[in-house]
């Protein structure tokens, strides 16, 4: 099918386009590289350099998408709290420019939202239809732009689904944003640069690898809409996450403290039973394998 990628030429985007080429498929990668990049793009796909902000109908009208994965996004829960305006522009704004320019060629829209900045502090892991708790614009945010999918599909019968991703980590992750920790602490580690970690360290995450998470997007592909979680299901605190990296690297490294950030939970963890039983999905690596995958 003709696919178009939004962000497709940063971490996640660039591995879905890798996985959307080998399957044959057109596709065409809309990027606006702030954080995307050109070593990433695979030479099999069409790139068109486009800020989501800006009006998107006459390029959609070019490509005419049957598929769009909107990955797209302003990702950094700090920059969310400093330029909450910046953040909505892009995470809600560039969503409703996505949205409309998709919508005259019934293209399905398959977004990539969050679970831990959505669900806030979780007791046990989170269900999607778990309370909404966010503590951050970003978590805001997604959390309006899925309401806008959800609003369409009733407006106007369409088919989008949102993803709600866990912490996501694996090669290719930029080692200078919130959600890149894996990628921080391995580039650290091989300069021989000092690791801090914010907080005491307990505060716990889901962890899950990058390859998973294009099986869910591929999955997500087709159906008739619906919001799912994407994760482990599994708890691994900040410090077990450090100590397995200085494993998986081989370097002895200490790490040190820093004051807890503004609006960090300190537990979020996933349920992912609904994607098991109607996406057919499941996490396949464990995270010991997916840390030995980004270091190599």
């Amino acid at each position: 099918m003709r696919a178009a990628v939004t962000g497709g030429a940063g971490f996640i985007g660039s591995h879905v386009v890798d996985a959307l080429v080998a399957r044959g498929d057109d596709v065409h990668v809309l990027d606006n590289f702030a954080t995307g990049r050109r070593e990433n793009l695979n030479d099999g796909a069409t790139v068109h350099e486009h800020d989501i902000r800006e009006p998107l109908e006459r390029l959609f009208d070019e490509i005419a998408p049957e598929l769009v994965v909107h990955l797209a996004a302003q990702a950094d829960v700090g920059t969310s709290v400093e330029r909450p305006l910046f953040d909505a522009e892009v995470n809600v704004v560039g969503t409703l420019n996505v949205l409309e320019a998709a919508r005259p060629h019934g293209a399905q829209l398959v977004f990539s939202s969050t679970g831990g900045a959505i669900y806030g502090e979780c007791e046990r892991p989170a269900s999607e239809d778990d309370e909404r708790r966010p503590l951050s614009p970003y978590g805001t945010a997604k959390l309006a732009a899925e309401e806008y999918l959800a609003t369409w599909n009733r407006l106007y019968r369409t088919r989008h689904v949102a993803l709600r991703f866990a912490n996501v980590y694996g090669p290719r992750q930029l080692a200078k944003l919130e959600g890149g920790v894996v990628a921080i602490f391995m580039d650290r580690l091989r300069a021989g640069e000092p690791v801090t970690i914010f907080g005491d360290g307990e505060q716990t995450r889901d962890y899950v690898y990058v390859g998973d998470v294009v099986r869910a997007v591929q999955a997500a592909a087709g159906r008739e809409g619906g919001v799912y979680n994407v994760g482990t299901a599994i708890e691994t605190s900040v410090n077990e996450l450090f100590e397995a990296c200085r494993r998986v690297a081989g370097i002895e490294a200490e790490a040190a403290h820093a004051p807890a950030r503004a609006g960090d939970v300190l537990r979020s963890v996933l349920d992912v039973s609904l994607a098991e039983s109607e996406l057919g999905w499941t996490p396949q690596t464990r995270l010991e394998e997916g840390l030995r995958l980004t270091w190599g």
